[in-house]
């Protein structure tokens, strides 16, 4: 076990890792030739230019005006200085929002940290029990739960804090979750006109003998929503059309590079080989080669092209459809369109950034099948990646590594060796095997048919944490391979589970506190100072850029990664609330992390992350039922350890904190998650009034018709989007068709210049 001085070497062991990070990326930044890599936000907005430009040779590479490193930790109060207000106009509501979660951290354990330092500590520590044991115990050992003798009346002290605890932090819950879901109907009041405000999707739309899917959606809605449809986009499987344009760009961008290259040396002209990777081959002219390129490719995008709009089987059954009015568009994403509730099936469109094209083409009828896949695939995953990580974790110890190299033992002996390992191995070795995990989950979540980006990574999120649960926190607590852990779980009743784990958790506080320093503090330094696309964006820029497009794709900052992200802060949570009671000096480690993290991230989300959607905080009820679980989970461990301590008056009393708190999650669900799932009509009401008085003449049809092309069908040149605006511009005309249907919709339509058939001649017919 180890002792308070392993746990301080450990501690001094990743602040030193973490200054000489933040010392690493003080000097960096500040490198002109750095400039793109730390502030690309504002490059990408169009507010910052290159340094490189207006400086001496050597001025480029290094920054020679020295005052500037004597303020090296200047972006630490600049990344707090601009307001909330300003950073959601900044970055986005999304992103302030995920900076909350921080704060949310410090707002529940500072107030429990300075409790339970007050309270239970002095209570642990003044007992004798460990040290008339014959146990080996380490000295966070005797300030927990385990220096408590059994049955002792001492335990009503824990049970107290048990529900201090759960009622601080289910107000500090209801509170924020209040202010977010303010936030969200503020934002989405006051936020500019956006095509999802107005926009549907609608899928599963069934298949007729006499009509497209086009006029389909037409005839469906000009009769079911006849004062309020405007105009539609159907859905098109455009997969090959996608590969022709992606080349067709990098083959533009090749004949740019040339003509760049041409223009600064015109004396001759350049010239490739055709042959593999350009080694090999006969050389020819460059620039003709790609324009001869680009000219084939350029006719095969207009024949797909034409082959995706005119081939029925290119259309799926789906299809964007825009409403005059936000309120219109409530009505129809928030209620079931036909009797049959399998058909016609409509949901909010996500905003144009946010739609992932890739899963619009997969029927509607196979998304059930693929999650059944991805449900069992997901299960197996989490269960045999123990295997891995009970390994790993068994050679990242002392005895572990003494049975695997014996002839180590002397050197691993040596105490400086020995708490470097108890405190440093075991959080690297699992922060490395979880490396690779989340593009494993994003995978996942692609291919079970997610159309927008937000739904792949609040999904990919979800399961993130999940694995995490399982994994990180149960999988390290409890000894054992993973078919002796799930036999063992197996073969135990459900009441013996908590029991299990509970006895385990306070032999484990060591381990969790060197990951948190590992993972938190060092993870946190090591993200600020973004050493690989550092590197790479160096190597592209020697190697592989040759026009300012490719300059522009080098600096690509990412987004701020919520399917990895949020998972991994709420593992801290978890943790937090598991320890409060049990091991409370596990609590200003988290308590440093929260802090840290929110600056670091602060700054990043001001200066790096580029904002790839916005969703407006529509992930918050996610990230409040994590919560609101890792809490009923600590209270279970907590009653399965105090029933092993013999306090058998006290522990029938946590009984009700579980209860109390799935009836609170019960209450917010139902006062506060309407606001992140529906749009209430009074506020889609008062925005459609108040636009129509101040822009009476504005052409919301001009303004939707192209939000909602498929991207491959808006190519650089004008008229690469002509057949699919053509589509928009016609809708919603009267089309000819053999349906007797039709003359459901007996008046003349109000949305297009053409007139629908007259009550006389439907009498006539």
């Amino acid at each position: 076990m180890a002792s308070l001085g392993d746990i301080g070497l450990s501690a001094a062991i990743n602040l030193l890792s973490a200054f000489v990070f933040l010392v690493a990326f003080a000097i960096l930044r500040i490198q002109p030739i750095n400039d793109r890599v730390y502030f690309p936000k504002w490059y990408m907005k169009g507010l910052r230019s290159s340094p490189l430009h207006s400086r001496a040779f050597v001025g480029k590479f290094v920054n020679l005006d020295f005052t500037s490193y004597v303020k090296f930790l200047n972006w630490m109060p600049a990344a707090l200085q601009m307001p909330e207000p300003e950073l959601i106009d900044h970055a986005g509501l999304d992103s302030a929002v995920y900076l909350r979660i921080y704060l949310l951290g410090l707002k529940i354990f500072v107030p429990i940290a300075f409790l339970a330092f007050s309270v239970m500590v002095p209570v642990n520590w003044t007992n004798n029990t460990l040290a008339r044991s014959n146990l080996t115990y380490s000295s966070i050992d005797k300030l927990s739960i385990s220096n408590i003798p059994l049955g002792s009346n001492r335990f009503w002290t824990h049970l107290v804090m048990a529900y201090a605890f759960t009622f601080w932090t289910c107000y500090i819950l209801k509170r924020e979750y209040e202010v977010v879901a303010t936030m969200r109907l503020h934002f989405l009041a006051s936020q500019r006109r956006r095509p999802d405000q107005f926009t549907v999707i609608v899928r599963n739309v069934p298949p007729d003998a006499d009509e497209s899917v086009s006029e389909l959606v037409e005839h469906f809605f000009l009769v079911n929503h006849p004062d309020h449809y405007l105009t539609h986009q159907v859905v098109y499987n455009a997969k090959k059309l996608s590969s022709l344009v992606a080349k067709k760009k990098k083959m533009q961008n090749w004949l740019d590079y040339y003509q760049l290259k041409h223009s600064r040396n015109q004396s001759a002209r350049p010239t490739k080989r055709t042959g593999f990777l350009g080694l090999c081959g006969s050389k020819v002219d460059a620039m003709e080669f790609y324009i001869t390129e680009i000219d084939k490719l350029s006719k095969d995008i207009e024949l797909e092209r034409e082959k995706v709009v005119q081939n029925p089987k290119s259309i799926m059954p789906a299809a964007f459809v825009s409403f005059r009015t936000r309120w219109g568009a409530a009505v129809c994403a928030q209620t079931q369109q036909t009797k049959n509730p399998t058909i016609w099936l409509t949901e909010w469109a996500p905003e144009p950034r946010d739609v992932y094209w890739d899963n619009m083409a997969i029927p509607y009828v196979s998304l059930t099948i693929r999650r059944l896949i991805i449900f069992v695939a997901f299960f197996f995953l989490t269960f045999f990646f123990m295997i891995p990580i009970a390994f790993v974790q068994s050679l990242a110890n002392i005895e572990g590594i003494e049975k695997a190299a014996p002839f180590l033992k002397p050197f691993i002996e040596i105490n400086f060796i020995k708490s470097l390992i108890q405190g440093f191995l075991p959080g690297i070795a699992l922060k490395l095997f979880l490396i690779f995990l989340p593009t494993i989950l994003m995978i996942m979540s692609r291919f079970e048919g997610f159309i927008s980006l937000s739904g792949l990574e609040r999904r990919a999120a979800t399961r993130y944490y999940i694995f995490q649960f399982i994994n990180v926190f149960l999988g390290s607590i409890i000894t054992g391979s993973a078919f002796q852990q799930l036999d063992k779980f197996i073969n135990q009743s459900a009441n013996q589970i908590p029991k299990t784990v509970g006895v385990s958790i306070p032999m484990k506080a060591t381990f969790f506190i060197t990951y948190i320093m590992v993972d938190g503090w060092a993870g946190c330094a090591g993200e600020i100072l973004r050493l690989k696309p550092l590197i790479f964006f160096h190597l592209k820029n020697f190697f592989l850029v040759k026009t300012d497009k490719d300059r522009e794709e080098a600096m690509d900052p990412g987004t701020i990664g919520f399917n990895t992200g949020e998972p991994q802060i709420q593992l801290y949570f978890l943790l937090g609330l598991v320890y409060a009671v049990v091991t409370p000096f596990l609590l200003p480690y988290i308590i440093v992390f929260f802090g840290f993290a929110y600056v670091v991230y602060r700054h990043q989300i001001i200066n790096v992350y580029n904002q790839e959607y916005e969703s407006a905080a529509a992930f918050w009820p996610d990230v409040h039922g994590r919560i609101i679980f890792a809490l009923v989970i600590s209270q279970l461990l907590l009653m399965g350890l105090m029933s092993t301590k013999e306090a058998a008056n006290s522990t029938p009393l946590l009984i009700a904190l579980p209860v109390l708190t799935i009836w609170f999650h019960i209450f917010c669900k139902g006062r506060y998650e309407p606001a992140f799932i529906k749009h209430p009509l009074q506020e889609a009401m008062m925005k459609d009034t108040l636009e129509r008085a101040r822009e009476p003449n504005f052409n919301l049809k001009e303004f939707l018709q192209n939000a909602y092309i498929h991207p491959v069908f808006k190519g650089d040149e004008d008229n690469d989007s002509e057949v699919m605006s053509e589509g928009w511009e016609q809708e919603p005309a009267v089309v000819q068709t053999k349906r007797q249907s039709r003359r459901s919709t007996p008046l003349p339509s109000k949305h297009s210049g053409s007139v629908s058939p007259s009550s006389h001649s439907l009498h006539e017919s």
